[in-house]
Formats: structure tokens, C-alpha cells, sequence
């Protein structure tokens, strides 16, 4: 006889790209998502060839095929919360945004341009593409500067100017924009938290000398989102995944992993899987 299912567990799809080497994209999102005690489900949306040091290349995954993973998963099982991270076609940005334009739930998309190593990955097209389709359906963006730059279209390099450059920002129909400030050479690191009605919330920690930064983009934006399936508020799911990935850099700073820049420590402080009744 089988024994009736009565718990369950925040769960977080992340929709995004392939990390071979285990530090970025949908391996970095299911390591955080499960380290936060939620489910990780996934959609993989391309096949990046890469490794510490950089991208060599990217293998499209059919369109078809991404609409086909979004459709099956939704049918089984409706995700708390969605990740977006690397889309690299105007079709690809349609199809995705065409899906969840009746999700109800928190969509936090991390809009992947640019690599660690500096390399532009995806046209401009595509980038207007995000901007129309998918901006107005996320609960937050969570650009770094070098993806800020590309959406403004000039640099960012001082704190003043990331204020001046969310504000921008928002006026593309966004809900909410953390403009990360990681990229500053400054000891110590702002990132600002700005909202549709104006509202600014600062976030600051001291820089850590390590190279080991593979996928702290990735890594902040599923944390977000499984902070928010764990029904936080923005502005607490923000806060925790900033401290998280703070602590998973600080306490992964001497990992020697690859020849380049190294990933996490995304398993410093495992939770147990966060169960609680399903509604009858």
C-alpha cells in the first residue's frame, strides 16, 4: 500500500544555461537552491562550453525543446519561484515569456550578457527582446555594472552613478532592480536595491581578496528566488541571499578548482529541506 504524501517543499525552477565545470549557471543554481532548503527543478535553455577560464563556445538547445521542458515541468508540478538566467535568442526570449505570462508566482531573471572573463553573450536583439518580454514579468532584475553599461549604454563607476543608472533602469517597466556593485574597485561593495515606487534600499559588505567569484551572479539571483519561494519579502530575500553568497565566497576563498576564476563554497551551511502540510 502506498503511503499518502502529505508534506511538501518550496520549490524554485531555474531556467538557464550549462556550467561543465560545475561553478555557474544551472549547476550553481541547483547547488544554492538546495543548500537553502528548497527543490531545485530545471529548463536548460543552452549548452555554454566553458571552464574556469572562460567560454569557448555556446550550442544552442532548440526552442522547441526549451518549450517542451517548460511545458512537462509545469504540468506536474508549478514552481514557488522561477530563475531566469541566460536566454540567447529573440525566440527563445518570446517562447519563455509567452509561457509565463500567467504565472502567478516570483520571477527573478538575472540577465546574462556579459561572461566573468568579458566575453558578450548575446546580440542585441536579444537584449531588446529581454527588455520588452521578460522585464515586465519579473518580480526583480538583477543586473551586474557590465550589464548594467550594456542596458544604459555607457559605463558605471561609481556608486552615485549605479543610483542614477537603476533609476534609468526602471523606467523599462520593471517591478525592481538590485544594481549589483561587485564590479567597483572599492573595499567595500554597495548594491542597491530600487524599486517602481522610487524606494531605495542599500546593501554593503567588505570585499574579499579571492578569485573564486565563478557564478556569484548566478548564485545571488537563485538565492533571491528561493528566499521568495520560502515566502520572504523582497527586501529580506535580497538581504539573506547577499549574505549567503558573501559567505560562500569568503569561506571558498582558497579552493584551488580550475586555472581560473574558481567557483563557491555553495555548501558552507547546508539547511535541511524545508517541508511543510500540503494544502488539503
Amino acid at each position: 500500500m502506498k503511503k499518502d504524501r502529505t508534506k511538501t517543499v518550496p520549490t524554485v525552477l531555474s531556467i538557464a544555461g550549462f556550467d561543465g565545470s560545475g561553478g555557474a549557471g544551472i549547476q550553481a543554481d541547483t547547488k544554492t537552491i538546495s543548500a537553502l532548503g528548497c527543490y531545485a527543478m530545471n529548463v536548460l535553455t543552452a549548452l555554454p562550453v566553458q571552464n574556469t577560464q572562460g567560454v569557448r563556445k555556446i550550442y544552442e538547445i532548440p526552442t522547441q525543446a526549451v518549450y517542451d521542458q517548460l511545458d512537462t515541468i509545469f504540468d506536474d508540478k508549478l514552481p514557488d519561484a522561477v530563475k531566469i538566467g541566460m536566454v540567447h535568442s529573440v525566440d527563445l526570449v518570446q517562447t519563455i515569456s509567452r509561457f509565463l505570462k500567467d504565472y502567478n508566482g516570483h520571477i527573478v531573471f538575472d540577465p546574462v550578457m556579459v561572461s566573468t572573463s568579458g566575453h558578450r553573450l548575446i546580440r542585441e536583439d536579444t537584449i531588446q527582446a529581454c527588455i520588452e518580454e521578460l522585464f515586465p514579468l519579473a518580480t526583480l532584475i538583477t543586473p551586474n555594472l557590465d550589464e548594467v553599461g550594456v542596458l544604459i549604454g555607457r559605463p558605471v563607476e561609481t556608486v552615485e552613478e549605479m543610483h542614477a543608472a537603476g533609476d534609468e533602469l526602471l523606467e523599462l517597466n520593471l517591478r525592481a532592480v538590485l544594481v549589483k556593485g561587485g564590479h567597483l574597485h572599492l573595499d567595500t561593495l554597495t548594491s542597491l536595491l530600487k524599486r517602481k515606487d522610487r524606494t531605495t534600499k542599500a546593501f554593503h559588505s567588505s570585499r574579499i581578496d579571492t578569485q573564486n567569484t565563478h557564478g556569484s551572479g548566478c548564485t545571488l539571483s537563485s538565492a533571491i528566488a528561493s528566499f521568495l519561494a520560502r515566502n520572504r519579502s523582497l527586501d529580506e530575500a535580497v538581504e539573506l541571499a547577499l549574505e549567503y553568497v558573501f559567505e560562500a565566497i569568503k569561506t571558498g576563498r582558497d579552493l584551488s578548482i580550475g586555472k581560473g576564476n574558481g567557483p563557491l563554497n555553495h555548501f558552507h551551511n547546508p539547511q535541511k529541506l524545508i517541508t511543510h502540510d500540503v494544502d488539503n
